[in-house]
């Protein structure tokens, strides 16, 4: 779906513009390409899941603090039901990044996007902003697979740092007991002011910064006030001057695509004190985890009990004495960096809202997929459940958005790329050749301008694809993918519902009107049959393979 801007609102941004002093008279012709030249900041987190204030909805953690958040969705349009299409980073980023969907490019997993013989001839959506004119920046994780070229300017690539550093190897912080405590990433966590291995006398140990090259790069920690800055506050600085720079040029200057993507809450989970001070152990609060959460789940007989998921939870249960004292400290851990990152976000933001171009200037935060903590055994990401795939999703577009506005429709990342062709005004085949692939998303803009009653002719809910194994390629004609898509594990999400296939064929439904943290699996329920059938056709719809999807499951 691609809406043009209402003729009324474009002459009223016209008439903005000109009294800002950002347009002339000579910049009027034609008048709708004027419209056309907003900038677009785009700010996108790692593993950021609902753990958020500014996205209220039925899950979430009461406790999280992020007032940045908070207050820029109070100035924009939060989706309170957002979704990823692949809930794991790489496949995540080269679907939304390039506006394809996973199925439909056949990139499922983690191969690199840019070898992909469909996203190699599609433009990503830097690419396609370079090609109607704008100055294309950007720092840190994006794509999973960085590729330069796509880029005007890029700062700073992925940095997962601060990690700890034995003198040899990259290791998990010693504070973090075993067997939990076994890997650099996924298995450490810690405070930056419990510095490492400060008493044995090897100057290259202790916190290094996180580049995956044989250099060593030390993070230098002497207190609080007094250390490197992480790489998540490296690229809010240089994000925050960067607009500075783009905003306040004349109108005579590119209009500017800027995106900065930050690592945290991605693991490990290393930040500044001040953010543990602010979750006391003590109090911690940890969503209800029911007996036997589990059992009526089949994701572990497919991926079997050695899944990260599966496995970080087991080792992290058994490093403490307690079950609920593991996912504390944990949680705690998450909860910082959460509140760390959004100390970035709002630092971003307060430059756009310092900026003469602030009010041409789309704003969106947002993060490639959620993260379980603990529910049904799972402590990682990647799984088809809520906590998963789940994420923030807030827009603030300039004469567009409703300010406060919270929108209940199931939305999913894969509508990002189309959502700003259309608030842009961007022209031009998305594709470079016929070989490329159109978008397969929808812009969510009727939801900006009505987020409660906006006019949608679209899904009616988010498809999510879990990655189990194979590769897919084009048929001999083109046509259609090859049937390794069968062997992978599909979910739909609607307003009410969440309905979930996998590869054996083994079924979940979930009821969110009752059941809103998906504790009990009703597939097999005699009263659902007729919702779980009418669910499957939507999914099997969403894929592609037939079926008009039937009456509203909502």
């Amino acid at each position: 779906m691609k809406r043009s801007p209402r003729p009324s609102r474009a002459a009223a941004t016209v008439t903005a513009l000109i009294r800002a002093g950002w347009l002339t008279a000579l910049t009027m012709v034609p008048a709708a390409s004027a419209v056309t030249k907003l900038n677009v900041v785009l700010i996108v987190c790692d593993d950021l899941s609902d753990y958020i204030t500014g996205i209220p909805g039925e899950s979430g953690h009461p406790q999280a603090r992020t007032p940045h958040v908070d207050r820029f969705a109070a100035t924009g349009v939060a989706f309170r039901r957002a979704y990823s299409n692949n809930p794991v980073c790489a496949p995540s980023r080269s679907s939304f990044l390039t506006g394809i969907h996973c199925h439909e490019s056949g990139n499922l997993f983690w191969d690199k996007w840019f070898r992909n013989p469909v996203l190699k001839n599609s433009r990503t959506l830097m690419e396609h902003f370079r090609a109607n004119g704008y100055h294309v920046a950007g720092s840190g994780k994006l794509m999973h697979h960085f590729k330069r070229n796509v880029w005007t300017e890029f700062a700073h690539q992925a940095d997962y740092g601060p990690l700890v550093y034995d003198g040899r190897n990259k290791i998990a912080h010693p504070s973090v007991p075993k067997p939990f405590g076994d890997g650099a990433i996924d298995g450490s966590f810690a405070s930056l002011a419990d510095v490492p291995f400060t008493g044995d006398d090897n100057p290259e140990s202790g916190w290094i910064y996180g580049g995956w090259g044989k250099t060593v790069k030390p993070f230098r920690y002497a207190g609080e006030d007094d250390r490197d800055p992480t790489p998540d506050e490296r690229n809010a600085a240089w994000a925050a001057e960067r607009i500075r720079d783009l905003g306040s040029r004349r109108p005579s200057g590119k209009p500017f695509f800027l995106a900065v993507g930050f690592i945290r809450p991605h693991t490990p989970l290393h930040v500044p004190q001040k953010y543990f001070d602010r979750f006391p152990p003590e109090s911690m609060w940890l969503p209800p985890i029911t007996d036997g959460d589990a059992s009526d789940t089949h994701f572990a007989g497919v991926r079997g009990n050695d899944d990260k998921g599966f496995r970080y939870f087991k080792n992290l249960v058994a490093s403490y004495p307690t079950q609920e004292e593991g996912l504390k400290a944990f949680s705690r851990a998450y909860l910082a960096s959460v509140a760390a990152v959004d100390d970035c976000i709002g630092r971003v933001i307060d430059a756009v809202d310092a900026s003469p171009a602030k009010d041409h200037t789309i704003v969106v935060v947002t993060s490639d997929h959620g993260w379980q903590m603990g529910q049904k055994d799972y402590l990682f990401k990647n799984s088809p459940w809520e906590e998963s795939t789940r994420i923030p999703f807030v827009i603030r577009a300039p004469g567009v958005t409703k300010a406060g506005g919270v929108a209940g429709h199931p939305v999913s990342l894969i509508d990002l790329y189309p959502t700003l062709v259309d608030l842009c005004g961007l022209k031009g085949d998305t594709r470079k050749n016929n070989r490329g692939a159109a978008l397969s998303g929808h812009s969510v803009r009727p939801f900006l301008e009505d987020p409660s009653g906006g006019t949608w002719n679209d899904p009616d809910g988010a498809l999510t694809m879990v990655f189990s194994g194979g590769r897919s390629s084009l048929t001999s004609d083109r046509s259609r993918w090859n049937a390794d898509l069968d062997r992978q594990h599909w979910t739909y999400r609607t307003r009410d519902w969440r309905y979930i296939r996998y590869a054996n064929g083994k079924e979940e439904l979930y009821n969110h009107v009752s059941d809103p943290r998906e504790t009990t699996n009703v597939a097999d329920d005699p009263k659902c049959q007729q919702v779980k059938t009418l669910l499957r056709r939507k999914l099997e719809k969403a894929r592609g393979i037939g079926h008009d999807g039937g009456t509203s499951a909502d």
